[in-house]
């Protein structure tokens, strides 16, 4: 029996040792984990990326004479923009004179829970605390909108902005609709793709009621509220028209809300006219003052070259494992949804 005894003295040790080195290891990755940053930004100068495709399709069509002509000018052209740097590190005001205005580029792809007003919020926090006032900021959105409260803090961070004087354009491709059109009225100036999907200024709420199916299962739900109003309409409770009234009222406020910031904004608009709901295409959208100007995001972009330094801005919050496969599976429905959908819009 001693050996058993020795065994069992062994066993303690070993799971005492274990126990420990967890503890230890646990404790380290805590106070890592704790000093990790939350998220880190990618600031990357895309006036070359553009600058280079051009110039490689410009050698592409060219005969051999035109070519070397080119590359001749483009070398005087480098050397001439070398000493011109050169000069503004000497002088501030040799600075203001040579140095190109700074054009910052933020993109914006909301979701229905607009979750990305996150990176935003940030991005326009270090944008603000650098920005020069010969500079301004193009917003690549796009957005089919959402919850009223994130695109309301989504348009309130682009609102920033506009309180401090700095010029925003607001570029859509695909679609900046209800709190996407609401994000993109903030903006000085939108520009829209021809077949863009511009609008939806209204309020949608739908709920899903359980009451008959429970009750005809016999199964009871009991809901206590103090205050009135605390519940409107519920899932499994069974709905009264007083509630249903109360729920319809604050939906028109909210709407009302939507409306009041659309025209303080975009006062040449008619509100009655575009604020039912609707959503028309970039070039219906322009003649409903919607829109102030029909072009792509590339074009803009490849016009202000010659003018700006094009500085691309983007936050990357650091996710956790669980939002990186929630993101993975639903891309992977949407890809299932409509791979072989056939509907055009």
């Amino acid at each position: 029996m001693q050996w058993l005894s020795q065994y069992f003295v062994f066993l303690a040790e070993t799971v005492t040792i274990v126990i420990a080195i967890f503890a230890v290891l646990l404790f380290i990755f805590a106070q890592k984990k704790k000093s990790m940053p939350t998220g880190s930004f990618e600031i990357k100068d895309i006036t070359e990326e553009y600058q280079n495709t051009k110039e490689t399709m410009l050698r592409n069509i060219m005969d051999d004479v035109a070519t070397k002509e080119f590359n001749k000018q483009q070398k005087q052209q480098r050397k001439k923009e070398k000493k011109q740097l050169k000069q503004a590190q000497k002088s501030q005001s040799d600075n203001t004179n040579h140095n190109k205005p700074n054009c910052y580029v933020l993109s914006f792809n909301g979701s229905v829970d607009a979750h990305e007003v996150e990176d935003l919020r940030q991005e326009v926090t270090a944008i603000i605390s650098i920005i020069k006032p010969e500079d301004k900021v193009l917003l690549k959105l796009e957005s089919p909108g959402g919850v009223v409260h994130g695109y309301g803090l989504a348009a309130s961070q682009l609102l920033r902005f506009r309180q401090r004087d700095i010029d925003l354009t607001a570029v859509v491709d695909k679609v900046a609709a209800s709190g996407g059109y609401m994000m993109a009225c903030t903006a000085n100036k939108i520009i829209a793709a021809p077949f863009a999907i511009i609008g939806s200024i209204g309020v949608v709420a739908q709920i899903p009621n359980f009451h008959r199916l429970l009750k005809k299962n016999d199964i009871d739900i009991e809901l206590q509220t103090a205050g009135q109003y605390k519940r409107t309409l519920t899932m499994f409770g069974e709905n009264t028209e007083e509630g249903r009234k109360k729920f319809q009222q604050e939906l028109e406020e909210t709407h009302l809300l939507f409306k009041d910031f659309v025209f303080e904004n975009r006062p040449n608009v008619d509100i009655q006219e575009v604020a039912t709901g609707e959503h028309w295409f970039a070039v219906q959208a322009k003649e409903k003052g919607l829109v102030d100007e029909i072009n792509t995001s590339d074009d803009v972009i490849l016009s202000l070259i010659d003018s700006y330094k094009i500085i691309s801005v983007k936050y990357h919050r650091r996710k956790k494992i669980t939002e990186r496969l929630a993101k993975n599976i639903v891309s992977g429905i949407e890809k299932l949804c409509f791979r072989n959908s056939r509907t055009i819009y």
